[in-house]
């Protein structure tokens, strides 16, 4: 039943890495596309990991680590790139209605 369980969550969280992949092809701009990327991806690695801890109990320790690792530093990674991107001026979609980083930086 525990090996049913952890592929169960390993599949969840192929689902979800397959359905950031897939975000990264369908969305209109780099913005769009970082935060698809990031968001799914990060809870599909977790998901995996989780998984991989059902299968082997003795590697949950580590497994826990990894999983705050992917934590901390899949969100930062992906604020940093969003930023590098408005600075250098990559456009934003046409849909995108408000810009709070450009009226920000209009404010100081």
């Amino acid at each position: 039943m525990i090996e049913l369980i952890g592929s169960l969550v390993i599949l969840v969280g192929a689902v979800f890495l397959f359905s950031a992949g897939l975000g990264l092809l369908r969305m209109p701009d780099a913005y769009t596309r970082i935060q698809a990327g990031t968001k799914a991806s990060t809870l599909g690695n977790m998901l995996v990991l989780v998984g991989l801890a059902f299968y082997h109990p003795g590697w949950t320790f580590k497994l826990i680590l990894i999983v705050y690792f992917v934590l901390m530093t899949n969100p930062i990674s992906s604020h940093a790139l969003s930023r590098a991107a408005h600075r250098i001026r990559i456009p934003m979609a046409g849909s995108t209605i408000v810009d709070t980083l450009a009226e920000d930086e209009r404010r100081e």
